[in-house]
């Protein structure tokens, strides 16, 4: 198994979690919150596909697929095209409503593209330094591990809440 299938491995499983955290689920029970200030499933959802999108995109130097490919005028949300989630207020968790089929859809574009840009992924590249705003600088192999672990936080946080939703 090569270092690209291993990754790509790691954000196929991403992508299946976000697929059963919203399967069937219409966008109240999406945005529903256990408390006035927890994150809700689309929020999730949207906030790691965020994430993987400017990361990556970072990464290949290529265009974010959610300004790149028309998501961010298809959700329509009331947020700055180029915010990820990152530090929200309750407030603007509680702007991210989104139907299951537009979040799988951002979601799987946006694997797809990680997984054409991964193919090409090589182990000696892995020690390169892709950012040295931190001490240690961050590596291309630390970027990726970084990303495909607030993925499947993330996923498996909804997956939770999905949970609660549930049994209610």
């Amino acid at each position: 198994m090569s270092v690209a299938d291993l990754l790509i491995d790691g954000f196929d499983r991403v992508q299946q979690i976000v697929h059963g955290a919203v399967k069937g689920f219409d966008p109240d029970q999406l945005a529903h919150r256990v408390d006035t200030d927890a994150n809700s499933i689309a929020w999730l959802v949207w906030h790691l596909t965020r994430v993987q999108d400017d990361h990556l995109a970072d990464l290949e130097d290529a265009p974010q697929v959610w300004t790149g490919q028309g998501w961010a005028e298809r959700f329509g949300l009331p947020l700055d095209p180029h915010d990820t989630g990152y530090g929200h207020t309750s407030g603007e968790v509680a702007s991210v409503r989104a139907s299951a089929d537009l979040l799988t859809g951002y979601h799987d574009a946006v694997r797809d593209q990680t997984v054409a840009w991964l193919a090409g992924v090589k182990e000696s590249q892995l020690d390169t330094v892709v950012d040295e705003g931190w001490d240690p600088p961050v590596t291309l192999g630390v970027r990726l591990v970084s990303v495909l672990s607030d993925g499947l936080q993330h996923a498996g946080q909804a997956a939770f809440v999905r949970g609660i939703i549930t049994r209610r």
